[in-house]
C-alpha cells in the first residue's frame, strides 16, 4: 500500500468552494476512476483554517499513476473544474506526499 497525503491551501474566503467541489463532482469521479480516499480533514488548530488535508490509499505506485492520470486528464473532471473557478480560483497551492506504512504501521 501507498497513501498519498494532500493539502489544499485556498485562497482566503474560497475553502468552501472548494468543499462543494468534492461533494458534488471530485468524489463521484474518484469512484468511476477507482481512486479510494481515506479521509478528509480541515484545520482546527495550525497555521491556517483555510486548508483542506486528505489522504487517498493506493495499491501501488503504478496503481497511482495511472487511476491519477487518468483522472486528471478527464473531460468530465476539466469541465467541471473550470465551472467551479468561474468565480475565481479556489486553491493557492497545493502539498503532496506519497507514503509508504511502516511494518509496525496499524494503516498497511
Amino acid at each position: 500500500m501507498v497513501y498519498e497525503l494532500r493539502i489544499y491551501h485556498c485562497i482566503p474566503g474560497r475553502l468552501g468552494a472548494l468543499h462543494r467541489r468534492f461533494e458534488d463532482v471530485t468524489l463521484k469521479l474518484w469512484e468511476r476512476f477507482g481512486i479510494r480516499p481515506v479521509g478528509f480533514w480541515t484545520t482546527v488548530v495550525g497555521p491556517s483554517s483555510q486548508t483542506l488535508t486528505y489522504l487517498i490509499r493506493w495499491e501501488s505506485l503504478a496503481d497511482r499513476e495511472g487511476k491519477w492520470n487518468a483522472f486528471i486528464s478527464d473531460a468530465d473532471w476539466i469541465a467541471a473544474r473550470v465551472s467551479s473557478e468561474k468565480d475565481g480560483a479556489i486553491v493557492e497551492k497545493v502539498e503532496n506526499q506519497l507514503l509508504e506504512p511502516t511494518a509496525y504501521s496499524p494503516m498497511r
